[in-house]
């Protein structure tokens, strides 16, 4: 007989019934987003503690330790300049190439690593998902907390690439925290998103690296926009769903804010708009993606 049918017989209650009046709940259902939502903040404590161990226990697998942070984004823009700022003269579009290439390069890189991290959370945090319990966003969460961190190290690098190439301090540059955060929700968004997917499809994190590269390509990263505008001059409508690229905006508005004389693919407002509408939209879809699966993380 199934344990909800039999009454206690005390109060001819079921115990389903029992269960109800006293608060009581299936400790598989999947709790109510707003339930979700305020049960992750309360343990921010704990998302925080375990980001910082993770910072501290990669760190001390190099001798360089944090120094790793800033010196790998200098090596890769390092790499790209001479591959195509060197060899490939896409330097000559642009004034000032080097930090217009090192912006690029940093910001995607904010994102690819959230992303790849991102899918790997899950699965790479059973041990800890099987021994407590906590809301498993925690996880892709601690992750953008983790590359916020490294960002901000990339950053200080950056300001002073910048100012060492000749671009002024400007009032744009107020805009730079904004830029960031709004990029971080879109980031986050994407690994929530990547978290579940990756939690199922184990292959996954072979494919992503190689859809990474194609959207490096896809960003202007390397080169101006102008490029697609050559590309597509007969394709208005292809030319405006690659000029939507979200990276592409987000890595616009940061060389206008710390750079000069940038020519930017749409208006500023309109950049603004989009910027915010892809972290608004990619957020929502990538966290309650992953909230409809809280309860299946962890099993089989």
């Amino acid at each position: 007989m199934p344990q909800t049918a039999v009454a206690d017989s005390g109060t001819g209650l079921t115990l389903k019934e029992l269960a109800r009046r006293n608060g009581l709940q299936s400790a598989a259902a999947l709790p109510t987003l707003p339930a979700y939502v305020r049960e992750i903040w309360s343990y921010r404590h704990f998302i925080t503690a375990y980001s910082n161990a993770k910072i501290t226990s990669s760190l001390g697998q190099t001798r360089l330790g944090m120094l790793w942070q800033v010196l790998t984004p200098m090596f890769n823009a390092a790499v790209y300049y001479v591959i195509f700022g060197v060899l490939l003269n896409t330097s000559r579009d642009v004034a000032n190439f080097i930090p217009y290439l090192c912006i690029g390069v940093f910001l995607f890189g904010f994102t690819q690593t959230v992303t790849q991290s991102g899918i790997s959370s899950i699965s790479g945090g059973l041990g800890l998902i099987r021994a407590l319990h906590f809301p498993r966003a925690a996880l892709p969460i601690s992750v953008v907390l983790i590359e916020l961190r490294n960002m901000m190290a990339s950053m200080s690098v950056l300001i002073v690439i910048v100012l060492a190439t000749g671009e002024p301090i400007t009032v744009q540059w107020l805009l730079v925290p904004l830029i960031l955060l709004v990029q971080a929700i879109f980031s986050l968004g994407l690994a929530t998103l990547g978290a579940r997917l990756g939690s199922k499809l184990i292959d996954i994190r072979q494919i992503v690296p190689f859809f990474m590269r194609f959207w490096m390509y896809g960003s202007a990263v390397l080169y101006t926009p102008a490029r697609f505008e050559q590309m597509f001059e007969h394709h208005p409508t292809l030319l405006a769903i690659v000029e939507s690229n979200p990276l592409l905006i987000y890595i616009e508005l940061m060389r206008h804010a710390l750079m000069e004389n940038v020519k930017l693919v749409d208006p500023v407002g309109v950049l603004w708009l989009k910027a915010v509408g892809w972290a608004v939209v990619v957020f929502i879809v990538g966290f309650v993606y992953f909230w409809r699966g809280e309860k299946g993380y962890g099993r089989g």
